[in-house]
C-alpha cells in the first residue's frame, strides 16, 4: 500500500509540473502540425510537456517504461510488472485553440492495472487524483451521480456510424431523442473524470482510444463508484476498443440506447 499511495503522489507531482511547462505557453501563437487527420494536432508545447514528465518519473521509478503519446515512448502497456502512462495535453485541439478543457493526465499500472492516476486541468484549476482508497477534485471526495432516468441523464457521445457523417448524425438523432442533455468537451480524459464528479452521467465512444487517452479516467470512474464497460457489456480494460463509462444505474439502458444508436 505504501508503494501504491507513493505513486499517487509522483503521479501528482509531475503532472504539474507538467502543466506548468504547457501553461507557460497557453494562448500564445503556438506552430501546429497534424497526425491522424486534420483534428487531430500536436504542438512542440506535447513534446515538451511530456518530456519534462518523463525526465522527472525517471527520478523516481528509473527501471519503469513510459507509455506516452509523443516523441518515441513506448505505444503499448506491458503486461507485466510497472509502469506509468501520460498524455501531455488531452485536448490538444482546446488548448490552441484557447479554451480550457485540457489536461495533463498522468497514470501508473501495475502488471496492467491501474493503481493510480492524476488528470491535471490547470486551465480549469480543477485536479482529479485516484489512488487505491481514495478519488477527489481538488482535494474533496467525488463520486458518480445517483441518476436513474436517461431523460434526466447527460451524456458525452463520440460515436461514429459505418457509412460516414450522415450516419454519424444518425446515431447521435438517437442519443439526442432518448438521453436528457448532450454536453462534449473535446477531451476524453475530461469526459470521464467528469462521469467520476457526477458532473455528466454517461460517456461512452467507439472510436479505439489509445492506453494514454482512456486509463486514468476509467480509474477515476471505477474509484469513484461507476462502471466502464466496452460496447458489449465487457469490462473494460486499455485493449478494448470501444468505451462505456456511467454512474452504473444508467449503465444496462445506456448500452441498450448506444446500440440502437448504432444500429448494431
Amino acid at each position: 500500500m505504501a508503494d501504491r499511495t507513493r505513486r499517487v503522489e509522483v503521479a501528482l507531482r509531475v503532472a504539474k509540473a507538467g502543466a506548468t511547462v504547457a501553461m507557460d505557453s497557453y494562448r500564445e501563437e503556438i506552430a501546429t502540425e497534424t497526425k491522424s487527420g486534420p483534428t487531430d494536432l500536436v504542438t512542440e508545447i506535447d513534446r515538451n510537456t511530456q518530456a519534462c514528465i518523463v525526465e522527472l518519473l525517471g527520478e523516481s521509478y528509473p527501471d519503469e517504461p513510459v507509455v506516452g503519446e509523443e516523441a518515441d515512448a513506448r505505444k503499448t502497456v506491458p503486461e507485466t510488472g510497472g509502469a506509468w502512462i501520460v498524455d501531455p495535453i488531452d485536448g490538444t485541439s482546446n488548448y490552441v485553440h484557447g479554451t480550457r478543457t485540457w489536461c495533463v493526465s498522468v497514470c501508473s499500472v501495475i502488471d496492467g492495472e491501474c493503481v493510480a492516476a492524476v488528470n491535471h486541468f490547470p486551465a480549469l484549476g480543477d485536479t482529479y487524483v485516484a489512488g487505491p482508497e481514495t478519488v477527489t477534485r481538488n482535494d474533496e471526495p467525488i463520486s458518480v451521480s445517483e441518476t436513474a432516468s436517461l431523460a434526466g441523464a447527460t451524456i458525452t457521445p463520440a460515436l461514429y456510424g459505418h457509412d460516414g457523417p450522415s450516419d454519424d448524425a444518425a446515431a447521435l438523432a438517437t442519443i439526442v431523442e432518448q438521453f436528457g442533455d448532450v454536453r462534449y468537451a473535446g477531451s476524453t480524459q475530461a469526459h470521464l473524470s467528469r462521469v467520476a464528479s457526477g458532473a455528466i452521467d454517461v460517456a461512452v465512444s467507439n472510436v479505439n482510444h489509445h492506453p494514454w487517452d482512456t486509463i486514468a479516467g476509467a480509474y477515476l470512474v471505477e474509484q469513484a463508484g461507476g462502471t466502464v464497460t466496452d460496447l458489449n457489456g465487457t469490462p473494460w480494460d486499455h485493449t478494448a476498443t470501444s468505451l462505456v463509462a456511467s454512474n452504473g444505474v444508467l449503465h444496462e439502458n445506456a448500452l441498450a440506447v448506444v446500440d440502437e444508436a448504432l444500429d448494431r
